[in-house]
């Protein structure tokens, strides 16, 4: 399937400042597939709501898209601990559908790391549409402490691979790292499933808050060429980086 793209004008970069940014843009999003938005997410792709689009920066090539194949997957010690401190949660999917208690979690998730933020005035409609996608089968992970929704993880569902969307979780335990969990829960999915990958989006390495996607091992990153051509997944594993192999 052949898609048109547009670019859109710089703007200030949302991760790095100082720097511009832009994206490539798919122009139409009705034409596409769970296999088709596969397809793109193999070339760095990523969606937020039905948009899909890849950084396209003039200058700057911070943004690697990272994907865990997870057949070969295994947690260190830390993700260890994070399952054990974690497994008193309930845990259940489900076609992800937004009520009112997923999207009063999100707003205090929001409130709590992004106050003043345009995310955390969301609307339900503005949340479900940045959340899903028309074209796109989408679950979400509920995670449960006793009866309470503590997290909420959504997830795409393709063919081949999940991708994660987008975590958001109870703001006062973030000692649980429920984010990493959630990552730790996706695999485990893909995993039964018989998916490939899952994708984790972007990671830039001068962003603190995008670390922990560099954290699963092995990874693959794909790196923009100068002239964005010649891309090609990199498998990293953790002997590589640290010297460890454990």
């Amino acid at each position: 399937m052949r898609v048109n793209l547009g670019i859109t004008p710089e703007h200030p970069c949302n991760y790095i400042p100082g720097r511009e940014s832009r994206s490539l843009v798919v122009v139409d999003e009705e034409l596409l597939t769970p296999a088709s938005y596969e397809a793109l997410l193999q070339q760095g792709y990523r969606r937020s709501g039905g948009h899909v689009y890849r950084p396209w920066c003039a200058t700057c090539r911070a943004c690697n898209a990272v994907r865990i194949p997870v057949k070969g997957f295994q947690p260190d010690r830390g993700q260890r601990r994070c399952q054990k401190k974690n497994q008193d949660l309930r845990l259940e999917w489900s076609p992800a559908i937004l009520t009112d208690e997923q999207y009063q979690l999100y707003l205090d998730y929001q409130q709590h790391r992004h106050p003043g933020g345009a995310m955390a005035q969301s609307s339900w409609e503005e949340t479900q549409a940045f959340l899903l996608a028309g074209w796109n089968q989408v679950q979400f992970l509920e995670m449960r402490l006793e009866d309470e929704l503590v997290a909420v993880a959504c997830t795409d569902i393709l063919p081949r691979s999940l991708s994660a969307v987008y975590t958001f979780f109870r703001p006062d335990l973030a000692r649980r790292s429920l984010g990493t969990f959630g990552i730790l829960e996706q695999i485990a999915f893909a995993v039964r499933e018989g998916k490939d990958w899952l994708y984790l989006g972007y990671w830039i390495a001068e962003c603190r808050k995008m670390s922990y996607k560099s954290r699963f091992w092995p990874h693959e990153i794909r790196r923009p060429k100068a002239d964005f051509h010649d891309e090609r997944w990199e498998l990293i594993e953790k002997s590589r980086v640290s010297g460890d192999g454990s």
